[in-house]
């Protein structure tokens, strides 16, 4: 299975958190699965670690590719393609961040780790 990791999923298996799926934990601990992290989740958590609203970031902030590679998860870079699909989203989820995940698991096919309901709406494939 090919993943894209949520920003709050991302973070919540940094930090050992119980909030994270049992589902979603054993697929992101699967060796089998490639997982991914996308470059708007780094832009997400630098955001947030800036403006105060994400404190816990603060040992991860500065160097979050290299907190990525040490997971041998891979980054996800955003295109082109992935912008445009994420304007043109239906919809009114409002949320940036969501709607470039929703765009790549769309784009490159694959199956988006996270808590958020929302996304299904989107015809995504969830894993929590």
């Amino acid at each position: 299975m090919r993943l894209l990791l949520d920003t709050h999923a991302f973070l919540w298996w940094l930090e050992g958190n119980s909030r994270l799926g049992r589902r979603a934990r054993a697929a992101i601990g699967n060796s089998e699965n490639a997982v991914f992290v996308s470059a708007a989740s780094a832009w997400e958590i630098a955001t947030k670690f800036r403006i105060g609203k994400l404190p816990g970031a603060a040992s991860i902030v500065d160097d979050i590719a290299g907190i990525i590679a040490s997971q041998a998860f891979s980054p996800l870079f955003v295109t082109v393609v992935h912008a445009q699909q994420a304007g043109l989203l239906a919809g009114e989820h409002r949320d940036p961040f969501d709607r470039m995940l929703i765009a790549q698991a769309q784009a490159e096919g694959l199956s988006l780790v996270s808590n958020e309901g929302v996304f299904d709406a989107f015809g995504v494939h969830r894993v929590w």
